[in-house]
């Protein structure tokens, strides 16, 4: 078979070269909009599936509709093989659900990561969340090669490249710039405060327009990030709202996620409470009621449980998203 490629027949497509791209299409964003627009954002986290049916994951995006300006889906997390971030935020956009797509370096080099971005553009899929990725021993695929080319703040830097038409070797895009909307994760109960006042600073120079963090536990420590550090940053952070669904859960947390400890007061409760999942959407009600008086937003992760997101939001008093 030969390895020649021969040109195919475009004039029965000549005509799409007049219709505005896909990104052009979808226009601004809803969520872009709302940072604009300085509203109080809400955003939740949804998994992809784990195989080639989606149907689990769009019923529960779909209960999110209206309630939150956008609904991230995860790249990979803990290593854990799933759908293609890209793929499943275009499913959701089909379904009229605005995606934040996360994109981790751990699996992709330069190339991939490009290609990925300039997609995401043509489907209109605007909104990116930059990450490091979780290292892969971590995961389901042990002896998986890791690429890690890239971190997220380089990640966040070529982003900008390629808004400004230039690709990751400087080199002019001849089809055109894109438009993405990064984002950047922080964890603000980083032991290292300097650390984490560095990173912030890196990010925000390599153009990070809003910020998501890791699960919050530590409202004070919240609070002194907020004031000390991210004060005059101009750009939107949201704090990060987790449904604890039991003291047990609560505990599991406390021993398998670096930097996160889940307060005693708050294991007890979950402990005596008749009910305790109940019990946990009512606390992270209560989060977010906190976040509010300290931040632009709160992300939502209910893992496996994304249905009692509107709860939760209903409990702490904010509504509808426009």
């Amino acid at each position: 078979m030969s390895n020649r490629l021969t040109s195919p027949d475009l004039s029965a497509v000549s005509h799409l070269s007049d219709q505005p791209s896909a990104s052009l299409q979808s226009g601004s964003g809803r969520f872009r909009q709302a940072i604009q627009d300085r509203e109080f954002l809400v955003t939740a986290e949804v998994m992809p599936p784990k195989g080639g049916n989606p149907a689990h994951m769009l019923e529960m995006a779909a209960l999110l509709k209206g309630r939150v300006h956008a609904v991230n889906i995860t790249d990979g997390s803990r290593a854990v093989l799933r759908m293609s971030s890209l793929a499943a935020s275009v499913l959701l956009k089909q379904q009229g659900i605005e995606p934040i797509c996360q994109i981790a370096c751990r699996d992709r080099n330069v190339i991939g990561l490009q290609a990925d971005l300039m997609g995401a553009q043509a489907l209109g899929i605007q909104n990116i969340l930059a990450l490091t990725g979780d290292p892969i021993k971590a995961g389901d695929h042990p002896t998986a090669r890791s690429v890690f080319e890239l971190e997220s703040v380089r990640l966040l830097r070529l982003i900008e490249k390629l808004n400004r038409g230039f690709d990751f070797n400087d080199k002019p895009l001849p089809d055109g710039a894109t438009s993405l909307l990064a984002g950047g994760a922080i964890d603000p109960q980083c032991k290292s405060w300097s650390g984490l006042q560095g990173r912030f600073e890196r990010k925000l120079e390599a153009g990070a327009q809003f910020f998501q963090s890791q699960l919050i536990s530590d409202f004070d420590r919240l609070e002194k990030f907020m004031t000390q550090i991210a004060a005059d940053c101009g750009k939107p952070i949201l704090a990060g709202i987790f449904l604890l669904k039991s003291a047990k859960n609560a505990q599991f947390i406390n021993r398998n996620v670096p930097g996160v400890e889940i307060p005693q007061a708050i294991i007890d409760r979950l402990e005596a409470a008749a009910q305790p999942l109940d019990e946990g959407v009512q606390i992270a009600a209560e989060q977010v009621q906190m976040a509010r008086q300290l931040c632009q937003g709160v992300h939502l992760m209910a893992v496996k449980r994304e249905d009692l997101i509107p709860q939760i939001l209903d409990r702490a008093g904010v509504g509808a998203v426009g």
